[in-house]
């Protein structure tokens, strides 16, 4: 069994696209994928949260929620306002190795940044990874002050030992700015680690078939797709600034 911790740069990144994203491609392959959702905030009891949201988009993935508390807070927030201690790494751990009799991929969706706190005692998605020995997808975005972030995140990874597999750009629009095509060539040097795709913007409102067939072409083979760095930078790569001479 293979675990991978899907994290992001802050919230709002596309984080739940890309676990979806990365089950889709693994289902097509024929392995048997499972998402584990730590803790999800913001949804009250009945309704549909990220791990809901990546069976719904990948048919097949075997989906898990560890803990649910309705107001849209940092889990330990929220956690110690619904009057729960939140959820620790070794409940996590806990899931993952009960999936991994009968899954061959199981990806953990973290909340928020790497650093967001899971409870009371501190423990982050950084610890949860650490517990399960799996390296971190970093999820980013495309626009200005993504590259701080980016290497932030990175480096905070791999001050806790931590392996950052690659970065994938959450949501690329159909018209990116010029710091958006600048980034495409810089973030995988922020990152410490190569860039592995880019899911385009409004991936998520696609049906499941052709959110398969989108995401195949929108992550790199490491990540079971057919999407390739360079050709992605070299399409989007601004020209370079012309000076007058004279």
């Amino acid at each position: 069994m293979r675990t991978i911790v899907v994290t992001g740069t802050g919230t709002e990144v596309g984080k739940t696209a890309v676990g979806a994203a990365l089950a889709a491609t693994a289902l097509a392959w024929g392995e048997r994928v499972a998402v584990v959702k730590p803790a999800q905030t913001g949804v009250a009891a009945g309704e549909p949260g990220d791990a809901a949201e990546v069976a719904r988009l990948a048919p097949g993935t075997t989906q898990r929620e560890l803990a649910r508390h309705p107001e849209p807070l940092a889990p330990a927030t929220a956690a110690h306002r619904a009057g729960e201690k939140g959820v620790r790494p070794g409940q996590v751990a806990d899931a993952v190795a009960g999936l991994g009799a009968d899954h061959d991929l199981v990806i953990v969706e973290g909340a928020g940044g790497l650093l967001v706190r899971l409870n009371g005692e501190g423990a982050t998605i950084a610890d949860v990874a650490a517990r399960l020995d799996a390296p971190l997808l970093l999820v980013a975005r495309p626009d200005l002050g993504t590259l701080n972030h980016t290497a932030l995140t990175a480096e905070a990874a791999r001050a806790r030992g931590l392996a950052v597999a690659g970065v994938v750009i959450g949501s690329w629009p159909p018209d990116p700015d010029l710091a958006m095509r600048c980034n495409a060539a810089e973030l995988g040097t922020a990152a410490g680690a190569p860039l592995l795709g880019a899911l385009p913007q409004g991936i998520t409102r696609l049906p499941p078939d052709e959110f398969a067939a989108a995401a195949r072409v929108s992550l790199a083979p490491e990540l079971d797709g057919t999407w390739e760095a360079a050709e992605f930078v070299r399409l989007h790569s601004p020209d370079p600034i012309r000076t007058a001479t004279g």
